[in-house]
């Protein structure tokens, strides 16, 4: 029975390291794509966990979510390094937009990659099953809800960053200047979402989205 706890946890940590870390990296990846060098010469395209974890986002905050027994799971790694200006120059505003949402195109992917598999190891038994199936589970649960997440449009998020983007691309400055302007509360107005019974309702369309791909 322990054995298989601590495949559970060790099955969680790992799911949560590919969904956080592979967001981050599809960034950097992408940028690279329009001619931006900045992650990979700063090393942030590597898949070596150790330069990519934040003691918060990686650890803390997932850990307390997930021994609290909270309905959702989230967490983030350190943001790889963009310069969104060589990206647009080489792209246009297209591009920019497509850096911003690399990170939720990815746990997208995979959330569905998990799904499909999920059903081949529904009866776990054993060490080895269990961990199959709890790490299906996790890896479909965490990268919807991370996806989720990083739409909502409110800076620093993915969603806001692709808002902000597309407003300048339309020539909608205000908008483009009023999210740049709501950028320093952002965390605030996050926290304050998560804590409230905001969040639930924020959070609906992973559900949806699990009915879905399920």
């Amino acid at each position: 029975m322990i054995d298989v706890q601590i495949a559970i946890i060790f099955a969680f940590v790992l799911s949560l390291a590919i969904a956080i870390i592979g967001h981050e990296i599809m960034h950097g990846w992408v940028a690279y794509r329009y001619g931006d060098t900045t992650a990979k010469s700063q090393g942030r395209l590597s898949i070596n966990p150790l330069v990519h974890i934040d003691p918060i986002g990686t650890i803390a905050v997932p850990a307390l979510l997930y021994f609290t027994g909270a309905p959702f799971l989230f967490g983030w790694a350190k943001p790889v390094p963009v310069d969104i200006n060589t990206v647009t120059r080489n792209g246009g505003y297209g591009a920019a937009i497509a850096v911003a949402l690399a990170g939720i195109t990815y746990n997208l992917v995979l959330a569905v990659f998990a799904a499909t598999l999920l059903p081949l190891v529904t009866h776990p038994e054993g060490i080895v099953t269990a961990f199959g199936y709890f790490f299906l589970r996790q890896l479909m649960l965490i990268n919807v809800y991370l996806a989720v997440f990083n739409l909502w449009p409110i800076p620093p998020l993915d969603g806001a960053m692709a808002l902000r983007y597309f407003a300048a691309w339309m020539g909608w400055h205000r908008m483009a200047a009023w999210i740049e302007q709501i950028y320093p509360y952002g965390m605030i107005l996050l926290m304050v979402i998560i804590a409230t019974p905001i969040g639930d309702y924020m959070f609906r369309p992973a559900i949806w989205l699990l009915g879905l791909i399920l």
